[in-house]
């Protein structure tokens, strides 16, 4: 017997690029979390350890504006994970040296300790999930790239 519902475009799921996705991000988002585990830290926490570490290599005055426009987290969740990080004594907070209405966050000695080891576990996860890829890892990064710059501004 033939379908006549006609609610979906796709003759198959995989022909969903939005599923795919979802569910190549959940896969990679469970298993990024089992790689976290160990050093205490939720994937967020560690995306904005990763990005305080990286802008302060590149010498940048990192604040909370900073990070959300870097990481792509919205700037109410940044403050509250930000919070959450600076209880665990991982992170401070200081006055800007310019902008007395913003403060800049730094890692603590012991953020950085920890944020240097858990940026190789995630490196080393990242390096065999995506390894299927082979030599089009490259042209993956640039195809995700432009679906960052096309997003909508709200």
């Amino acid at each position: 017997m033939e379908h006549t519902d006609n609610t979906f475009s796709f003759e198959k799921a995989e022909d969903s690029s939005g599923f795919l996705l979802w569910q190549v991000t959940n896969l990679w988002q469970r298993e990024i979390k089992k790689a976290l585990e160990k050093y205490d830290l939720t994937h967020s926490q560690f995306v904005l350890m990763a990005s305080i570490h990286w802008l302060t290599l590149q010498k940048q005055d990192v604040t909370q504006i900073l990070l959300s426009s870097h990481t792509k987290i919205d700037p109410m969740t940044t403050s509250t994970v930000l919070r959450t990080l600076q209880t665990k004594e991982l992170l401070k907070r200081q006055e800007h040296s310019t902008d007395t209405r913003a403060k800049t966050v730094c890692l603590t000695e012991q953020g950085i300790e920890i944020i240097k080891m858990a940026v190789v576990a995630v490196e080393q996860f990242d390096a065999a999930f995506f390894a299927p890829l082979g030599d089009l890892t490259g042209d993956f990064n640039r195809k995700l790239i432009s679906l960052l710059k096309g997003e909508k501004k709200t």
